[in-house]
């Protein structure tokens, strides 16, 4: 399967949020305004995967700090659920861990307690379980672990 790896732009806030949509119905899922106020943020690095023209994966790195002293957040992924276990979700993350690591900064994210396979994935990468925070994912009151990675020397 050919894929293009691109940065997004404001007009790809909709089917951002279509995705959101049907990925994290029962959590609030970001509509199209936040994905581009997002995506006008200097600190924000948001880069999407695209097939035969149709955008089927995104995902979102924030700087955090400065970069004398850099840490970074990765605010969201998703993949469409016909495109999932293709490597997708891995290409996106392989693209912001290279990111974050030119600037030597540790990475941050929160993840649903019960979303196994992005733990797994997560883990993969070097992440390690900080902590808990309870009822964190609204309205579904899921919790959420947080995860950080340091950064690759």
């Amino acid at each position: 399967m050919n894929w293009e790896v691109r940065r997004l732009v404001i007009n790809d806030a909709a089917r951002c949020a279509e995705l959101e949509q049907q990925l994290f119905a029962g959590d609030d899922p970001w509509p199209a305004a936040a994905f581009e106020q997002e995506f006008a943020q200097p600190n924000n690095f948001y880069l999407g995967v695209e097939i035969d023209g149709n955008l089927v994966g995104y995902a979102g790195l924030s700087l955090l700090g400065s970069l004398k002293e850099p840490e970074f957040e990765i605010h969201t992924i998703g993949v469409d659920p016909a495109h999932q276990r293709k490597g997708i979700a891995g290409e996106l993350m392989d693209q912001l861990m290279h990111a974050a690591d030119q600037y030597q900064g540790p990475v941050f994210l929160e993840v649903r307690t019960d979303n196994e396979p992005a733990i797994a994935m997560y883990e993969k990468y070097g992440f390690e379980r900080m902590g808990l925070r309870k009822n964190y994912y609204q309205p579904s009151g899921a919790d959420a672990y947080t995860m950080k990675r340091e950064p690759k020397k």
